[in-house]
């Protein structure tokens, strides 16, 4: 047995699980010091293991998807913060979680725009509010966010009509800035939402995406930069158009189709996805997925946590890598084994849960609090 494998054996199977998604990677990696890696082909790019994804920004702390959250994301700790990209009428995009934005900005607040709240159907699901795609971007920018789950974070809502919706263009202008300032690049996780619908009404994300993206230098494989959807084919597009940088295929809950299969007549299930064969097809245009943590380790009718998955190893052995999704240090976020106390929205054990997530040997986590994922990876790279 080598040095290397006594220690591995030492650190137990979540330091295991770590190195071999790093070895399917093409590189030798440890946790603190490992990385994404297009499927060989790439030079490493140096990111922690676990990377702390920074959900929305920092949505703990700030009104989700406003430079307030994001800069606070990256002030904390996140190595990679998030964004959501729709469109808007006159075809720039935005970031917003959802067309939506009923729920997010002060739209509701405005009479001149009362007229423009419709019904519509988007990936079979009937929403009402008011879209992005009704509003050009000169209107959309008369707008502020406001705090989405202000039951929830209460203390968020001090922050609401600060911070008015950004254009991916200013995110990745702010990303080059504080990247100049910090003297490192600033990595980004960005998706594509509800393509197959956008697409349908003559709004394709893909191509003014590709546009910005090459604009900035982060279409290569080389960029700080991931790619990611809840439909495959938007990754498929974007890869057709020349984006080298890592594509991650989010995958929801196992009994769900992705929109595109079912636009498409495409009858495979997310279950499908997850097995070797569906992770071999995923591994095809794709460098890593994003699932939900549900699928890592499923939940009992109470929330308590069953028998973890084989998804982490059998997606490593195909190469990919994973960033699940969403940690959030609320009780009611949180797996019933983790709860503290009665009130939903009290902090609950989130070191613990974190800390049972990364001994599954995932490669990065998104969450709402990105100090607290730092902190539970210090105490996990340190054995404590």
């Amino acid at each position: 047995m080598t040095q290397d494998q006594q220690q591995d054996r030492r650190q137990g199977p979540g330091r295991r699980s770590l190195i071999a998604g790093a070895a399917a990677l093409g590189v030798v990696a440890l946790p603190g010091t490992a990385s994404a890696h297009e499927n060989g082909k790439a030079p490493v790019r140096k990111l922690p293991v676990p990377a702390v994804i920074g959900h929305r920004g920092s949505s703990g702390y700030r009104p989700e998807h406003t430079f307030g959250s994001y800069q606070f994301a990256l002030d904390i700790g996140a190595d990679v913060v998030e964004q959501d990209l729709v469109p808007t009428k006159d075809g720039h995009l935005v970031v917003r979680h959802e067309p939506e934005i009923g729920g997010t900005t002060d739209v509701a607040s405005h009479p001149e725009f009362a007229g423009r709240k419709t019904t519509k159907t988007i990936d079979g699901i009937a929403t009402t509010g008011w879209f992005t795609e009704d509003f050009t971007l000169a209107e959309l920018k008369t707008l502020r966010a406001v705090e989405r789950l202000p039951a929830v974070r209460q203390r968020n809502t001090i922050y609401d009509g600060r911070w008015e919706i950004p254009t991916f263009e200013e995110v990745l202008k702010w990303a080059d800035e504080q990247g100049r300032k910090r003297g490192k690049a600033v990595w980004l996780h960005t998706e594509t939402k509800h393509p197959t619908y956008f697409r349908s009404i003559g709004l394709g994300l893909e191509e003014p995406l590709y546009k910005l993206l090459r604009k900035y230098g982060r279409h290569t494989a080389h960029a700080p930069q991931f790619l990611q959807s809840f439909e495959p084919s938007s990754l498929q597009r974007l890869k057709k158009l020349g984006v080298a940088a890592p594509k991650v295929a989010l995958l929801d809950a196992a009994t769900t189709r992705p929109y595109d299969f079912v636009a498409a007549g495409d009858p495979r299930t997310v279950a499908d996805l997850v097995t070797p064969a569906g992770l071999k097809w995923l591994a095809g245009f794709a460098q890593g997925i994003g699932p939900t943590l549900l699928l890592i380790i499923p939940r009992d009718a109470a929330g308590k946590l069953t028998t973890p998955t084989t998804l982490v190893a059998d997606a490593h052995a195909a190469g990919l890598i994973l960033h699940p999704y969403t940690m959030r240090n609320e009780n009611q976020f949180l797996p019933a084994d983790f709860r503290t106390g009665t009130d939903p929205n009290a902090y609950g054990d989130a070191f613990g849960a974190f800390k049972v997530y990364f001994e599954q040997g995932i490669d990065g986590i998104f969450s709402d609090n990105a100090d607290t994922a730092v902190l539970a990876r210090e105490d996990f790279v340190n054995g404590r």
